[in-house]
């Protein structure tokens, strides 16, 4: 018989090959991304000394009151703009994607491309 692992297990085994081969620095930082049914959230984050030096998430007050929904592509725009906001204020213009072992399309992608937009560099 056949026994497929879950999704969860899957895309944590992605996660782990791709943390492999990036990290954060203090000079390029990494944005991490996260997404759960509900919610997407974003952390910049310095591997060498670990810290998370901003953060951004469709679950704040501010980002959830200028949105219909919290889980669509309209969230993860709104979410990769403040993200890039926070990270411009703090000094950060050049990043590492991560994109957590999820593909590369749909919420994840409009994220990153958002924060394109407002001034990150990836």
């Amino acid at each position: 018989m056949v026994k497929k692992e879950n999704r969860k297990a899957i895309r944590e085994k992605k996660h782990a090959r791709l943390r492999n081969r990036i990290s954060g620095t203090a000079a390029r930082p990494r944005l991490a991304v996260f997404r759960s049914n509900k919610h997407i959230y974003a952390q910049i984050i310095d591997d060498d000394a670990q810290t998370t030096l901003a953060a951004a998430g469709s679950v704040e007050k501010e980002i959830r009151d200028a949105l219909d929904n919290t889980d669509d592509i309209a969230a993860a725009e709104k979410v990769g703009e403040v993200i890039a906001q926070r990270a411009a204020s703090k000094g950060i213009t050049e990043v590492v994607f991560d994109r957590g072992g999820y593909i590369y399309q749909g919420k994840v992608a409009a994220l990153a491309e958002a924060a394109r937009k407002a001034g990150l560099d990836f």
